[in-house]
């Protein structure tokens, strides 16, 4: 049967003892499948259009020249893989799974991986606003070097995404699962296991590293990092520092209240996994858990507006970037004469940008 879950979930009955005795239908309803089918198809709309804008403002207008600009390109470059998998994660959820088993792990393992390495990103970033800023005249003379030690951070970040992936990787297959009275087969993309005994050690061994190392550690490296930033902010004397202080605020209850719900929900549905519980019990458990991770996937649509375009100089980039769209539109929309006079705006939208220096960690 199919179910709206996490990652980590697997749909087989095996696993449910429920109190009637009787098999339960634990598929959602069609009004819930509609109303995440919009909500998804809106996240991954929104997410892909401002993360690319970000990706290709570091590729054609912004150099990368500090910490923050090669971790906020990496985040972007991590959420755009997100969306681009979520559209058929969602359709196994729901449907038959059409494609083979190499797709189905790859898109499965795409999915952690954005995880792992989208939430360490935004650890790394709130340490390097910490340094910039607590510890500004100490890493002053070490800025230099900013860079590489960003790249190296960056490499240690994907590899550990991708060695947390690996049971994932390993465990997720395609098979046919045929529920009682059903004439076709429910062909699914799944974690599935040979043993009871495997399938409890990484059932529980997969949420725990997600909650670990997906939200404990970068909630407690922000906490720790934003809360020395704001005493050092209002402890200056800024025209800047009230607004500065907004945005901290922002990316802090932004991130609790976006994956905090879905964490709870998944810990709640992790310690009740192998116990027995009522059918109308699990049912609540599974809709509390899909409405709380559709809250979690909203990160990918606002990380472009709390990391990026809030700064004033990456806000010009992004108007260049839509004057040049439109400019180029209209190259091959009107008249060779119109052609020649929109191309000279666009390059000149594209040499104005050059001259431009990087925005501070909080410009607005």
């Amino acid at each position: 049967m199919s179910s709206v879950a996490p990652d980590y979930y697997d749909s087989s009955t095996d696993d449910y003892l429920y109190t009637d005795g009787e098999l339960c239908n634990l598929d959602p309803n069609p009004a819930q499948v509609l109303t995440q089918t919009y909500m998804h198809s809106l996240i991954c709309a929104f997410g892909l259009i401002g993360n690319l804008l970000v990706v290709a403002t570091y590729i054609f207008y912004k150099r990368t020249k500090t910490m923050t600009d090669v971790y906020l390109a990496n985040v972007a470059v991590s959420d755009v893989i997100f969306v681009l998998a979520l559209p058929f994660i969602i359709y196994n959820e729901q449907n038959n799974w059409p494609m083979g088993s190499g797709i189905c792990k790859v898109l499965r393992s795409a999915y952690s991986i954005n995880l792992y390495s989208g939430m360490l990103l935004l650890a790394c970033i709130s340490g390097d606003r910490y340094v910039a800023i607590v510890q500004a005249r100490r890493s002053f003379g070490a800025r230099s070097s900013s860079l590489i030690y960003s790249r190296i951070i960056c490499s240690a970040v994907w590899f550990c995404a991708a060695a947390l992936t690996l049971p994932t990787l390993v465990y997720t297959e395609r098979f046919e699962e045929t529920s009682e009275g059903a004439e076709t087969a429910h062909v699914m993309c799944q974690l599935s296991f040979s043993n009871d005994e495997t399938a409890k050690l990484i059932k529980m061994l997969i949420p725990y590293l997600q909650m670990a190392i997906g939200f404990l550690l970068p909630l407690t490296v922000m906490a720790l990092c934003y809360s020395s930033i704001m005493c050092t902010l209002i402890r200056a004397q800024s025209s800047q520092r009230h607004k500065a202080v907004r945005v901290v605020l922002a990316v802090v209850v932004f991130f609790i209240v976006c994956h905090l719900p879905y964490n709870v929900a998944l810990l709640n549905h992790t310690l009740d996994l192998f116990e027995q519980r009522g059918c109308q019990e699990e049912r609540l458990s599974l809709q509390v858990l899909a409405i709380s991770k559709s809250v979690a996937y909203l990160h990918c649509c606002v990380n472009p507006i709390l990391y990026a375009f809030i700064g004033s100089k990456f806000r010009s980039h992004f108007k260049k970037i839509v004057l040049d769209l439109w400019c180029f539109g209209k190259r091959y929309i009107y008249s060779a004469r119109s052609s020649r006079v929109t191309s000279d705006v666009c390059i000149s939208g594209f040499k104005s940008s050059d001259g431009s220096n990087n925005f501070s960690s909080f410009s607005a």
